[in-house]
């Protein structure tokens, strides 16, 4: 496969399938979610459709295929916590170590910024000691993008009959002015505008 040719592209809830049949794997075979039953088709597409009222939902395209996605979503729902949101990113198992999730990150970025976002943040399954189900790689690798590690919850989840921690990460990419503009919500951004931070994106080497 030639990762040359892999695009960023916003999706859309007709991907619901192919992108549930990427993080369907994480549900049934680990503890990288902590969600226990695959959601349903029509549940997932009701996610995709919340998420890019106010935040962005990405995809990575190889050759018409979906390699993998990311998004991202409210920190806490309250009105001051506007200015921070959390990331979502998921890739095929057979793509990784590719360089797609940070090219996936890095157009996330670009869009949160545009919006007037500052603070993004991880929230990451943590195992005591590597298993089966979990290792620390998603901590690794978000320590690679620039995250740093704010706080640690101990044994607060559990799935296959065994405890793990989670994590909080955090990354800020924009100053913290005395009076911050204003949130853009994704949906208002034009295609102009969006075409324009993505391909960027899609330009880098």
């Amino acid at each position: 496969m030639n990762m040359n040719h892999t695009v960023i592209r916003i999706a859309t809830p007709d991907n619901a399938e192919e992108i549930l049949n990427i993080y369907a794997p994480y549900v049934e075979q680990t503890a990288i979610t902590f969600e226990y039953e695959v959601p349903t088709l029509r549940g997932f597409r009701e996610r995709i459709t919340n998420t890019l009222e106010k935040y962005p939902y990405l995809v990575a395209v190889n050759d018409g295929k979906i390699l993998g996605y990311a998004y991202t979503g409210a920190f806490k729902d309250r009105a001051a916590y506007d200015w921070a949101a959390e990331t979502t990113i998921y890739l095929s198992a057979d793509v990784k170590h590719m360089g797609l999730g940070k090219k996936l990150y890095q157009a996330l970025e670009g869009i949160s910024k545009a919006q007037h976002i500052t603070n993004l943040n991880a929230c990451i399954a943590y195992p005591e000691v590597d298993d089966e189900y979990l290792t620390q790689n998603s901590v690794q690798y978000h320590e690679h993008l620039g995250y740093v590690m704010v706080g640690k919850f101990h044994k607060c989840g559990y799935k296959f009959e065994r405890w793990y921690n989670m994590v909080w990460m955090e990354k800020m990419i924009g100053v913290h002015p005395d009076k911050p503009e204003r949130i853009i919500p994704f949906s208002q951004f034009s295609r102009e505008a969006l075409a324009s931070m993505i391909d960027h994106v899609n330009m880098l080497a």
